[in-house]
């Protein structure tokens, strides 16, 4: 496959790449819900034209990385959103990822779009969010905004759900990439504090509960060896396993 990007999520992307030479990823674009920008959402767009264009002409197909985040679904509290259900918020950033969703599906050209939450592992930017908690630890003060959630997916199954739906032939179609159970972030910021033997001062927002809850039915019935993601301990043994990348580990005492 081609990869059209260098960040996170490409670069983990790049051990599969041999296995696809008919598809073109675009990891690349708008990945913060708080991104504002008419610019860089514009930069997006044309983006994902020219990669429609480039597959048009060599006849592959595109894979497209949206959001499966509150700013696409909202609120979704008691039923798990599946992917055909309408999404509408005042998110200019789900708005954006609509648009973008709506000019891939109609562009002609065969297409996957992968509606992600949020991805964790190796090589994440300071600003995401296992890296900056583990930051925020380390300097003894964690702010908390108390009330949100995120649903934390681990990159290596992000790669493997690509890997596997182009593998099987999946095209036209929406895929939410999840774990399906949103986790408050006050729980996971304690959770890495734990693993790094930290004692940091909380600083609590209480702001307006935000917990969206996505179906991973599709998914998982796509590709089985993805139901792991629902299983007990899933988001622990990512901490575990990914920790370790961001904050040294303590010699033996």
């Amino acid at each position: 496959m081609e990869i059209v990007g260098r960040g996170f999520v490409a670069r983990n992307l790049s051990g599969v790449a041999h296995r696809h030479p008919h598809a073109l990823v675009l990891a690349a674009g708008v990945s913060s819900t708080s991104v504002l920008s008419r610019e860089m959402f514009s930069r997006e767009a044309d983006l994902v034209l020219d990669a429609l264009d480039r597959c048009r002409r060599a006849g592959s197909t595109l894979v497209f990385f949206s959001s499966a985040s509150h700013a696409m679904y909202g609120t979704t509290t008691t039923h798990p959103a599946p992917e055909d259900v309408p999404t509408t918020t005042d998110s200019p950033y789900g708005n954006h990822k609509r648009r973008m969703e709506a000019l891939v599906r109609d562009s002609g050209v065969p297409w996957l779009v992968l509606r992600m939450s949020h991805a964790i592992g190796r090589w994440q930017r300071e600003h995401q969010l296992l890296p900056n908690f583990v930051k925020q630890i380390g300097s003894g003060t964690v702010k908390l905004h108390e009330g949100t959630y995120r649903d934390l997916v681990d990159v290596l199954d992000v790669v493997h759900a690509v890997d596997a739906l182009l593998d099987l032939g999946v095209r036209d179609e929406v895929v939410n990439v999840a774990s399906g159970t949103p986790r408050p972030v006050a729980d996971l910021a304690r959770a890495m504090a734990h693993r790094m033997g930290a004692t940091p001062v909380y600083q609590v927002v209480r702001v307006p509960p935000v917990r969206t809850l996505v179906s991973v039915d599709k998914l998982c019935d796509l590709v089985p060896a993805l139901g792991r993601v629902r299983e007990p301990g899933y988001v622990e043994d990512m901490l575990d396993r990914y920790i370790g990348h961001y904050w040294p580990t303590p010699a033996p005492a």
